[in-house]
């Protein structure tokens, strides 16, 4: 079919834009209210969560506050009393179909890991993939998806990715970017090698909860600044696995940075390359510049863009210093002023199509 959703930002149509393949490798999908993942969870978690009348864990409303505007496209907001994101249907209508997308990658950010309890945990952690493969994966054929792990406990993740990790839906571990413990460290290795045994992607993703503050000096006072300074995180997460070692020991390990942006990334890059000069005797590990590995083994998500003016955003992909690091996300159904003929416009022709299919097929196995 031809497409007549507008592009994101209020562009025309997606085919006079872009009429070659597509793949999406962020849209969201959201579990309301804790009653449908009744259904996959034992009779004592069941009963957990009705005698507190649970519905929701609480980092999932840190994140995306229900009635923000980004948090929700005011078109892709229902009208029906339904949430947003909350229904295959309302991902058919409003991605899937108009976008004529080869594959889209689901991301439920449930906030597995603001429940503290750690049994209770783990099995909220194991429900929410069994309803993913139930509701999503095995309905609709151009869907993959990003299995949860209970990220507070690295043997309860070996055991979920044994148990679930060899589903040919899951082709990615979706980590939330803020946690207790750097993903570099260590004690995660054994997690990361066994994602890498089973071909997937390890992505980091916007959220998370950590029992140390959001900054590094304190609160912030405004969800605005909270939301503003994420990209931080990311830069965090992306150091620990480069200097603890993490690319060296899983040589074959593949990350997705999502729902993170890009245009931080070079000089960040910049940044650690040159204090690397100055500090490589600590990591002899790193035999040659950081950012160098590092484009060996991440890819980053389009949205949010963010973009100020095409003469900007053209220099920032330039300065990525590669044509394979970016892949198309509309991050549904969040809000950004994302304008996808700027971006288009600001890249050269030869990496247009890598961008919006072809990198994304390459670094998921489609």
């Amino acid at each position: 079919m031809t497409a007549v959703m507008p592009l994101l930002g209020g562009a025309p149509t997606r085919r006079t834009v872009w009429d070659g393949p597509v793949i999406d490798v962020d849209v969201h999908a959201n579990a309301p209210l804790a009653r449908e993942l009744f259904p996959f969870l034992s009779r004592q978690w069941v009963d957990w969560c009705l005698e507190r009348n649970w519905q929701v864990p609480p980092g999932v409303a840190t994140h995306y506050p229900p009635n923000s505007p980004r948090t929700c496209r005011p078109e892709w907001r229902p009208d029906d009393g339904r949430a947003p994101a909350s229904d295959l249907s309302l991902l058919r209508e409003h991605v899937l179909d108009p976008w004529e997308v080869d594959h889209a990658i689901v991301n439920c950010y449930y906030g597995i890991d603001s429940i503290r309890q750690p049994d209770w945990h783990n099995a909220m952690a194991s429900a929410v993939n069994d309803w993913l493969i139930a509701t999503y994966l095995d309905q609709d054929p151009r869907l993959r998806a990003s299995m949860i792990l209970p990220a507070r406990d690295p043997e309860a993740m070996l055991a979920e990715l044994r148990r679930v990790g060899d589903h040919p839906g899951f082709v990615q571990v979706l980590l939330p970017v803020r946690t207790d413990a750097l993903w570099g460290r260590r004690m995660f290795f054994p997690v990361f090698e066994a994602m890498s045994e089973r071909g997937l992607v390890a992505g980091l993703h916007y959220g998370g909860t950590a029992d140390g503050v959001p900054s590094t000096t304190g609160y912030p006072s405004y969800f605005v600044e909270e939301y503003a300074a994420e990209w931080q995180a990311f830069g965090a997460q992306l150091v620990s696995m480069l200097a603890e070692g993490l690319f060296q020991a899983v040589p074959e390990l593949r990350v997705a940075s999502l729902e993170g942006g890009f245009q931080w990334l070079p000089a960040w890059g910049w940044r650690m390359n040159k204090d690397w000069k100055g500090l490589r005797r600590e990591v002899p590990w790193l035999s040659e510049p950081p950012f160098d590995t590092l484009r060996d083994h991440l890819r980053l998500s389009t949205a949010p863009t963010d973009a100020t003016s095409e003469r900007v955003l053209a220099a920032s992909i330039a300065w990525l210093g590669r044509e394979d690091l970016l892949m198309f996300a509309t991050d549904y159904p969040h809000t950004h002023d994302d304008d996808l003929a700027q971006l288009l416009g600001a890249m050269p022709t030869s990496m247009r199509a890598a961008t919006m299919a072809g990198n994304a097929r390459e670094w998921y196995r489609l």
